[in-house]
């Protein structure tokens, strides 16, 4: 390979940078020109592109977001649009090609690999976590670190003022982020997209809680099916007479700053990975950790199943509620 395209498409993860770092160097290392296109396949399509020096990745390791951009296509879901995109990669002689994103990002690389007969690597960043074959996807561990501290901030105000507060926090499919701050951040209860919510027994657990506490978090995850904290919220107070409520919504936070040792050290390692398994020649397929070990699944098999989180663990949360 002479050449090796690169994307960070979809939502921005911390940790994106530190692995668009990792292409880079490592396909210098092995004489390949590292091509890096701006703003996902919005930047493909209008041929935006910068052939990457090790100058254009010094000090990003620390940096949250993307130097590449990002963007949503719907006209990449078109075939005039993956023409355009093809057309550009043609003309750049691109012999490979890495995309860093979610599931709908992985879906666009594995079509443009039939129409094009380009082998590509999907390298999983996204906060959700949500992407089958993978324990932790980039930008996760970042993300849960943000939200974890916002929680202990919201914890003091809400021990002064004696509330009960309602924390919404990202996860419209998936509730990965909600279960685990919760487990980390001590709350008193967790709503997630997994389980079917029941704000009556919600009601009746925090006045019991209520009784020993002072401070009661509960954390939203917006895609629970009860709605999210604004929509909890409304139909938990004709129920919590005597207690006084409000609700927080992290929102965009979670998704910025400057991404963990873990996060680093993992677009890090994936970054390299996927350099070698185009080098190897493999395609369409997706890199995934399982501990310490760096593997591919297939992007068909990535995409289609789904990964949800471990409502197991819903158990760790009950055992620790105070009983009455």
């Amino acid at each position: 390979m002479k050449k090796i395209a690169l994307i960070t498409s979809g939502g921005d993860a911390p940790g994106m940078n530190a692995c668009v770092r990792a292409v880079v160097k490592t396909c210098i290392g092995k004489g390949i020109t590292p091509v890096g296109y701006f703003d996902g396949y919005h930047g493909m399509m209008n041929n935006r592109f910068k052939e990457m020096t090790s100058d254009d990745v010094v000090n990003i390791i620390q940096r949250g977001g993307t130097i590449l951009g990002t963007a949503r296509s719907k006209e990449f879901r078109t075939v005039e649009g993956r023409q355009k995109a093809i057309q550009s990669l043609k003309q750049n002689d691109i012999d490979g090609f890495i995309c860093i994103g979610g599931d709908g990002s992985f879906t666009g690389a594995s079509i443009l690999a039939d129409e094009m007969n380009i082998p590509v690597i999907g390298i999983p960043g996204t906060i959700d976590n949500d992407i089958y074959g993978t324990d932790r996807t980039i930008g996760f561990d970042t993300a849960m670190n943000t939200v974890v501290d916002a929680i202990d901030k919201i914890k003091d105000t809400a021990g002064s003022h004696h509330r009960i507060f309602l924390v919404e926090v990202m996860g419209r499919d998936a509730g990965f982020i909600a279960l685990e701050t919760a487990i980390a951040s001590g709350a008193a209860s967790v709503l997630i997209p997994e389980e079917r919510s029941n704000i009556e027994l919600l009601a009746k657990d925090l006045k019991s809680q209520g009784k020993r506490r002072s401070n009661l978090i509960v954390i939203v995850a917006e895609g629970d099916d009860a709605g999210g904290a604004k929509e909890i919220y409304e139909k938990l107070t004709p129920l919590m007479e005597g207690y006084t409520m409000r609700y927080s919504i992290l929102g965009h936070i979670q998704r910025g700053g400057r991404p963990s040792a873990f996060d680093r050290i993992l677009a890090t390692r994936m970054g390299v990975f996927a350099v070698d398994s185009l080098i190897n020649g493999e395609s369409k397929k997706v890199i995934g950790a399982n501990g310490d070990n760096l593997h591919l699944t297939s992007i068909s098999e990535a995409v289609k199943t789904e990964s949800v989180a471990n409502v197991e663990h819903l158990k760790i949360i009950k055992a620790l509620k105070t009983v009455i």
